[in-house]
């Protein structure tokens, strides 16, 4: 494979990506490595993917101007396949290795609240993970910030809309392997609003059949329904319900992501969707025309609100660190001390966490019509 300033190799025997720089050489920039642990086989393979391509294009972008004239932004990612355990071992690797300052990007939300113990135990900055997942949320999660809102911010949210639009049978749709706290912001959203579900269902990320749960739901005759799970299920639940006729609206929190999206709009399909990131087709807001435009570095990423996502996490890491080498030091921990106070504007949107590890609040609610279109 060629060497060149920017690239993307594929360690096959290691079973890792690498995306930065080639070996430093005498008087070379300092290398500054992130660790991520993310889905790229398995079903949220494409989820992963945008993810890693997102933060890859933001450093590709530093690594390229004046700005960050001394450094040299490096992301090693190691595949888990979307599965706790694994995210878990990967997290492990990537802290025990002295030139790893921080942890960037998981994919997995239940394999982000696993990793906890290790973060902390390791020192580590926890940054950017790709879920709402409130588990690293809680007050006891030291170390972890989020570029992103939770799912307690979209829950309230899209609830509010289904209680605006007089929809008063709800049915509920989660992961049998989401965390407690999830289940708990769900609920508490349904409650402040004096919504009950009409049916609550958990089902299998992995099964590769959901027709019994598309019968379920519709022997219930909800108005809506609520989806927090990831597109594959989702996109065919969605489908055996349009073939069957199913005249009520469905909902989907971030965490279905780019994938489904393209998925229904291939089907002609359409659903609400909650987005914590601004529009990715919003070229006149500034991180979106940038994400754009860096991606051309990225050989196969595409442009989207999942892609954005790990954009704008790569971006925050970027200005952290290069804030950390500024003071002297780009180590672990002044990486971890420079984030509790960072306040980041990416142009269009903006990550603040003084005083707290949650850097936004963003929430805004789109519905995908039959073309793809994203309308609200």
């Amino acid at each position: 494979m060629r060497r060149r300033d920017f690239s993307i190799a594929a360690l096959m025997g290691a079973g890792a990506w690498t995306v930065g720089a080639p070996a430093r050489a005498a008087g070379a920039p300092r290398v500054l490595r992130f660790g991520q642990s993310a889905s790229l086989t398995g079903g949220q393979a494409a989820y992963g993917r945008d993810v890693r391509n997102g933060i890859a294009a933001a450093f590709a972008a530093a690594n390229a101007t004046a700005a960050s004239a001394g450094l040299q932004f490096e992301l090693a990612t190691l595949d888990d396949g979307g599965a706790r355990s694994k995210c878990m071992q990967n997290v492990l690797q990537l802290s025990s290795q002295a030139e790893t300052v921080a942890i960037l990007g998981l994919t997995s939300g239940a394999g982000a609240e696993a990793c906890l113990p290790v973060v902390e135990d390791a020192q580590i900055a926890l940054l950017g993970t790709a879920s709402g997942n409130m588990g690293i949320r809680s007050a006891h999660a030291s170390g972890a910030y989020h570029v992103r809102a939770g799912y307690d911010a979209e829950y309230l949210r899209m609830i509010s809309y289904v209680k605006d639009f007089g929809l008063s049978k709800v049915a509920v749709v989660t992961l049998n392997d989401t965390s407690k706290a999830n289940l708990q912001a769900m609920n508490e959203a349904l409650g402040s609003l004096g919504v009950k579900p009409t049916l609550s269902l958990a089902i299998d990320r992995n099964a590769t059949s959901f027709e019994d749960v598309a019968t379920e739901l519709l022997n219930a005759r909800p108005d809506c329904v609520l989806f927090t799970a990831n597109a594959a299920p989702i996109a065919k639940i969605i489908d055996h319900m349009h073939r069957a006729k199913f005249p009520g609206l469905f909902y989907a929190t971030s965490f279905a992501g780019q994938d489904l999206v393209d998925t229904l709009s291939a089907k002609r399909q359409s659903c609400i969707m909650s987005m914590v990131v601004p529009r990715p087709t919003a070229m006149g807001v500034s991180v979106v025309n940038q994400c754009q435009r860096d991606l051309a570095a990225v050989p196969g990423a595409r442009m989207g609100m999942t892609t954005l996502e790990g954009y704008i996490a790569g971006r925050t890491a970027v200005q952290a660190a290069m804030a950390a080498h500024k003071s002297g030091q780009a180590s672990r921990a002044r990486v971890r001390e420079v984030l509790a106070g960072l306040r980041a504007d990416l142009g269009g949107y903006r990550v603040e966490f003084a005083g707290t590890p949650h850097g936004s609040r963003y929430v805004d609610l789109i519905a995908i019509d039959r073309f793809g279109r994203l309308v609200g």
